[in-house]
């Protein structure tokens, strides 16, 4: 059996081959750069250097693989959905001519509303895809990661937490280490087939008040969640040169899954991972700010 991994030095696929290699695996890696893989880390691993838009050279870097676990990455498109589609036609077809048995796929917590919830609606169609194709799949259903903190450094250091969100509306809140935890033990069980999804929910859901009150403790300074309109939003992303197509597919993953969403997945003990925000961001925000 030869595991793929997608995006090994992201977040999450960063973990998924630290972990896979500590179990006694050596997965292929699919990297758009080798030399930034994690030192000691290559000569362990089959390296191969391939942009996912390449079918022709995902195909072939593929060809031995028995798993696969597949990361959609932003590509930058100018539509970021026309984005999505070409990198799940790419992944249906390296399935399909390499009769890849397994595929963990990497979707988000709101795919399964299966429309308008921006961005969102990317993973959603690539988990339709994938389901389209019978064979076995699990999707990764993740919360919001932990990491997406570091995009607010400047926010942060004013101390101030912007959000689009009702103040007092919890969600799940996911360390991507943990979701690598999670990924690396489906790619490493033998005991499932057909279509399974599994959500990864974090130690517990949190409203941007929580997080706020949180980080102010594990940062040492007052931090104060301030809700602000879609169109502010907007202007913002704007003002970074963002086309009309990225800044809705940003604006839409907050306004899809808000108030009156109801996540398909409830929380349970398989979908409750340990990493607390507060442990997270005494680690990783505190040394930045």
């Amino acid at each position: 059996m030869t595991i793929v991994v997608t995006t090994p030095t992201g977040h999450v696929g960063s973990r998924v081959t630290r972990m896979l290699v500590q179990a006694g695996e050596r997965p292929t890696v699919l990297a758009r750069d080798a030399g930034r893989l994690e030192p000691g880390l290559r000569e362990r691993v089959d390296v191969v250097e391939v942009d996912l838009l390449d079918a022709d050279a995902v195909v072939a870097a593929t060809r031995r693989g028995s798993t696969l676990y597949w990361v959609a990455p932003s590509i930058g498109a100018d539509d970021p959905l026309e984005g999505y589609a070409r990198l799940a036609a790419t992944l249906v077809r390296a399935v399909r001519e390499n009769a890849i048995a397994r595929v963990v796929f990497q979707s988000s917590v709101g795919a399964e509303k299966r429309h308008g919830a921006g961005d969102i609606d990317g993973l959603a169609a690539t988990e339709v895809a994938l389901d389209g194709l019978g064979v076995a799949v699990t999707h990764l259903r993740c919360g919001y990661f932990f990491t997406n903190l570091l995009h607010e450094l400047e926010s942060l250091r004013r101390g101030v937490l912007t959000t689009a969100k009702p103040l007092d509306e919890p969600m799940p809140w996911v360390d991507p280490r943990d979701i690598g935890e999670v990924a690396a033990a489906r790619l490493l069980s033998p005991n499932w087939t057909g279509r399974h999804v599994q959500a990864v929910h974090g130690p517990r859901d949190l409203s941007f008040a929580a997080v706020a009150q949180v980080l102010s403790e594990a940062l040492g300074r007052r931090i104060e969640a301030v809700q602000i309109s879609d169109d502010e939003v907007r202007s913002a992303l704007a003002q970074t040169g963002m086309t009309e197509a990225q800044v809705e597919a940003i604006v839409g993953m907050t306004a899809g899954l808000r108030e009156d969403f109801v996540p398909e997945n409830p929380r349970t003990f398989a979908t409750t991972t340990p990493t607390t925000l507060g442990s997270w961001a005494w680690e990783h925000l505190r040394p930045l700010l």
